[in-house]
C-alpha cells in the first residue's frame, strides 16, 4: 500500500477536561480534539497523527487510545490523512494498535522501535515486520533521544525491504541523516521529524514534515513547508528565523507542555498533561512565552 506523505502532518496534542473520576482527574475532551483536528486541516495541514508522543499515548487507557484514532478519522474526513501512532513495548502490542487503526479507517501508522528497552537489530526488524503485516503503510519513527535505539541508515535499509514500510520520521536532529538515508534506502520517504531542523531537512530532500508546533501555527507551518520544498531559501529563512526559537521546544523534554502552552497563547485549547508530565517551571514558562512572543509579533507584523 502507499500513502502521500507530502505536506505537514501534525502530531496532535490531546486536550483534557477536569473530571475527578478519570485518570489523574483529567478526561479526554474528544469534542475539543475533533475540532482541533478539523482546524488543522482547514488551515492547510495535510493531516494528523493521534497517539504520537505529543498525544501522550502512554498515559491513555486502551479505550481512550482507540477513541482518539476514531475521533481523528471522523474529524478530518476525506479532507486529510490520519497516520495513527501505534508505538508500544512489544511487537504484539504495536501490531494490535495497527489493527485497531486499520479498523478505524486510518490511512497509515507511525511506529517507534520497542519502547521499553534497547532492542537489538533482529528484534527491531521483527517489530516492524509484525506491524507491517497489518497492511497499512508504515512510517518508522527514529527517535534515539528518547528510545535509546538509533535506526541508522544501514538498519533502515533493511527495514525498508519489508512490504508496506514506506517512510521514516527522522528525529535524530542530525540533518546529515536525510541524505544518508536517501542513499541507503532510496525507496524510503524521509519525513522531517524535529521542528527546529525542518527547513534544513526539507532542503536536503525530506518530502514531508510530521510536526509538533503546527498545533500552534498550522497556516504558517504549511506556508513554511511550501517555501522550503520549492527551494525558496530566502523566503523560507525569512519565515523560519522568527519561529525557530519556539520550534526548539519540540526537541526538549517538556515539549508536550511547551506546545500546549503555545496553543493557549494563540487562543487554542492546550491545557494540562497527565503524569508523568508535570507543570512547567516558572523559568520555563517565561522562556516559552518570550519565544512565542517573538513568533507572534513577527506574524502579526506581516
Amino acid at each position: 500500500m502507499s500513502i502521500d506523505l507530502r505536506g505537514v502532518i501534525v502530531a496532535t496534542a490531546l486536550p483534557y477536561a477536569a473530571d475527578a473520576s478519570a485518570p489523574a482527574g483529567l478526561r479526554v475532551d474528544y469534542d475539543a480534539y475533533a475540532e482541533h483536528c478539523s482546524w488543522l486541516v482547514a488551515n492547510g495541514c495535510r493531516g494528523v497523527t493521534p497517539n504520537g508522543s505529543l498525544g501522550e499515548y502512554s498515559s491513555l487507557t486502551d479505550e481512550e487510545r482507540a477513541q482518539a484514532v476514531r475521533t481523528a478519522v471522523a474529524a478530518v474526513g476525506p479532507e486529510g490523512v490520519v497516520v495513527a501512532g501505534v508505538s508500544a513495548p512489544g511487537a504484539h502490542q504495536a501490531r494490535y494498535w495497527a489493527e485497531q487503526a486499520a479498523e478505524a479507517g486510518a490511512h497509515g501508522v507511525l511506529c517507534l522501535p520497542p519502547t521499553m528497552y534497547r532492542a537489538n537489530r533482529a528484534e527491531i526488524v521483527h517489530h516492524f515486520a509484525e506491524v507491517a503485516k497489518v497492511g497499512l503503510p508504515v512510517m518508522v519513527y527514529n527517535n534515539p533521544i528518547d528510545t535509546k535505539v538509533d535506526l541508522t541508515p544501514e538498519i533502515l535499509a533493511e527495514i525498508a525491504t519489508l512490504d508496506n514500510v514506506v517512510a521514516v520520521k527522522e528525529f535524530s536532529g542530525d540533518v546529515r541523516r536525510v541524505l544518508e538515508i536517501r542513499e541507503a534506502a532510496p525507496d524510503l520517504d524521509v519525513v522531517a521529524g524535529a521542528d527546529d531542523v525542518v527547513v534544513e531537512s526539507l532542503l536536503m530532500g525530506a518530502t514531508g514534515w510530521l510536526a509538533g508546533f503546527p498545533n500552534v501555527f498550522p497556516k504558517e507551518s504549511a506556508e513554511l513547508y511550501k517555501l522550503a520544498i520549492s527551494g525558496d531559501v530566502a523566503g523560507a529563512r525569512a519565515l523560519y528565523e522568527p519561529l525557530v526559537a519556539a520550534f526548539r521546544w519540540d526537541s526538549r523534554t517538556e515539549f508536550v507542555q511547551a506546545i500546549k502552552l503555545g496553543m493557549e497563547l494563540v487562543g487554542r485549547p492546550g491545557g494540562p498533561s497527565r503524569p508523568p508530565r508535570g507543570p512547567l517551571s516558572e523559568t520555563q514558562t517565561a522562556q516559552i512565552k518570550a519565544d512565542m512572543d517573538k513568533a507572534i509579533s513577527y506574524l502579526a507584523s506581516r
